[in-house]
């Protein structure tokens, strides 16, 4: 048992907290509890967790982690800082081949305008003269004057007859007007929401609204350690989630009415809801570890 331990221990048994009031109290698994007591961390997801699951035992007996961090430095493994170097790499690489991108377009663009208002100007050309050509035409006067006479005689009696088709037109129009029923404009659906009911500590309650089904999605970015629960304690899956193989998890909870989540390392965990991104309430540079419940309750039609 290292000092570090054996101090934890004693301000556990000080309290009068067990093992499993601990495990209450900082939703730590009761084995790397012991682990930290012990200084076995062998056992711990990763270096990352053990300065985590550590933080989290002293704040729940009293303890400054700062403090301790600093007293107790040669007893806690330090992470590698490098870890984050390879990613913020990516995006700065990233972020130049937008401003590249951008600077190409921008140079390009005048180009386009121009283009695009000389064929403006050809297709304007092309309407003026294609409609003075036919003004041209409806203006010629016809060269035989019998034929002129006999079109007249034709005019008169149409005008005669053309009103008795239009007033069948219209009657008929009239019956199909009465016959045809209004169509009726059904309403969209309300767009699915996903909102904050409450949020204390490291702790967040989610409802989702508007959605017939629940399937919850999450990605790991990086490394993270993840849970997830319903509401009765049945576990859907507990383990690492790594970028690459095991980079996600999906899982159909349509037919449970609350979930319970414990992500190890929000920074690099992304949680979907039918596809839809939840934004953390608690930002994970205020909280890395976070306890999450999710309540659904399915749209009836």
């Amino acid at each position: 048992m290292t000092e570090l331990g054996n101090h934890l221990k004693e301000a556990r048994i000080e309290r009068g907290m067990s093992l499993d009031d601990l495990q209450t109290a900082t939703k730590i698994q009761k084995r790397y509890l012991v682990g930290i007591e012990e200084g076995n961390y062998s056992m711990m997801p990763g270096k990352f967790y053990v300065r985590a699951f550590i933080k989290q035992y002293a704040e729940a007996v009293g303890i400054d982690p700062e403090e301790l961090f600093e007293q107790y430095k040669d007893d806690i493994p330090v992470t590698a800082a490098s870890d984050d170097i390879p990613e913020k790499l990516s995006r700065v690489q990233t972020r130049k081949n937008i401003s590249g991108s951008s600077s190409k377009l921008a140079d390009l663009l005048p180009k386009i305008l121009i283009g695009v208002f000389v064929v403006g100007v050809i297709a304007l050309l092309y309407y003026f003269i294609v409609m003075a050509n036919n003004g041209k035409d409806e203006g010629e006067p016809a060269d035989n004057g019998n034929t002129q006479g006999v079109e007249y005689g034709q005019s008169d009696d149409l005008a005669k007859e053309e009103p008795k088709e239009e007033e069948g037109q219209e009657e008929g129009g009239g019956a199909a007007e009465e016959e045809e029923p209004a169509e009726e404009e059904k309403p969209e659906p309300p767009a699915q929401e996903v909102a904050v009911v409450e949020s204390a500590g490291n702790d967040t309650v989610y409802e989702v609204k508007n959605a017939d089904q629940f399937v919850l999605k999450v990605v790991s970015t990086g490394e993270t350690w993840v849970s997830i629960k319903n509401g009765k304690g049945y576990s859907f899956f507990e383990g690492m989630l790594l970028k690459g193989s095991a980079e996600s998890q999906t899982i159909d909870l349509s037919k449970e009415p609350e979930a319970v989540l414990v992500v190890g390392n929000t920074s690099q965990t992304e949680l979907y809801i039918n596809d839809q991104k939840l934004e953390y309430a608690i930002p994970s540079s205020q909280s890395v570890k976070q306890d999450i419940t999710i309540r659904y309750t399915k749209t009836t039609e």
